[in-house]
């Protein structure tokens, strides 16, 4: 019975996507009512994150915050639907990349980047990379255990020619293709939550003690790759704005935790600017320290 409904909701979101954005935003509005005034998805959730991470703001501010969230946690569900079925030129007017021409003294030296960002704005259209002439683009992904849902991401995150690279396969893939000699920029998410076996480093990201993943660092250090910040601006409903802030060019030459903290810190001060683009929902600080 599983099996039907997720069937039914492959066919569903399908369909979905060749709506033009502006009906779909109309559906995201009313998701927003049902989730936000009549269920309440994760409200606890977010509402002691919030409370948390800006003990500083008061319950008007918090409550604000809160709102924009739960609208932009709508359109961002739509909008990676969309992303199955938009065209190239449109992305490209949706989604502007600062500056691409970053990357050419990369590619000009052969060395392959490692991508760092967070749940921040639309990280999803952040494969619209791939048509900027960057190389092979490799978003790393948790599969999920929905193998139907799971075919579905795939093919939504690949449209537009990344191609997905799951958790598990990191390391080995980065490797074949730079045996191959291709130029790569693999995406690290660096605010997910690391698993109890994971948890090595702490350090103060948001007024908590937060456990820190050090994939991206140990493996640019490992393959000596440059180690970039895609910060994600979000300008308005639909429109973003990428912009690749370096962090490392050599990251055998930095102190331990020296990445980690950098990309860290890059994080926290762009969810500091505008709260509410940031994935409150997402239960970061389910571990506690020295528990």
């Amino acid at each position: 019975m599983p099996h039907i409904f997720s069937y039914i909701s492959y066919v569903f979101f399908r369909l979905l996507s060749f709506l033009p954005l502006r009906v779909l935003y109309i559906f995201s509005d009313i998701v927003f009512f049902i989730i936000y005034r009549i269920i309440g998805y994760r409200k606890e959730v977010v509402n002691e994150n919030l409370q948390n991470s800006f003990p500083e703001k008061s319950s008007e501010e918090i409550r604000k915050i809160r709102k924009e969230f739960y609208h932009h946690f709508c359109d961002l569900f739509i909008e990676t639907i969309k992303l199955w079925n938009i065209s190239e030129k449109e992305i490209l007017k949706r989604c502007v990349l600062k500056n691409p021409d970053f990357l050419e003294p990369y590619k000009a030296q052969g060395k392959s980047i490692i991508a760092v960002t967070g749940h921040y704005a639309n990280w999803e259209w952040l494969s619209s990379l791939a048509l900027h002439n960057v190389g092979d683009f490799l978003p790393i992904y948790k599969p999920l255990h929905n193998k139907v849902i799971d075919k579905m991401y795939i093919k939504i995150r690949e449209k537009l020619g990344a191609k997905t690279l799951a958790k598990n396969d990191t390391l080995r893939t980065m490797i074949r293709y730079r045996n191959q000699g291709k130029f790569t920029i693999t995406a690290f998410i660096g605010d997910q939550t690391p698993n109890r076996k994971s948890l090595h480093y702490w350090t103060n990201f948001l007024n908590q003690d937060t456990p820190i993943l050090q994939g991206a660092e140990r493996i640019a250090k490992k393959l000596d790759q440059a180690v970039i910040y895609c910060k994600m601006t979000k300008l308005k409903r639909g429109y973003y704005e990428y912009e690749f802030i370096p962090i490392s060019d050599n990251p055998k030459e930095t102190e331990e935790n020296e990445i980690t903290e950098r990309h860290t810190r890059l994080l926290e001060n762009i969810i500091n600017e505008n709260p509410s683009y940031w994935l409150w929902s997402h239960r970061r600080w389910k571990h506690k320290k020295n528990s």
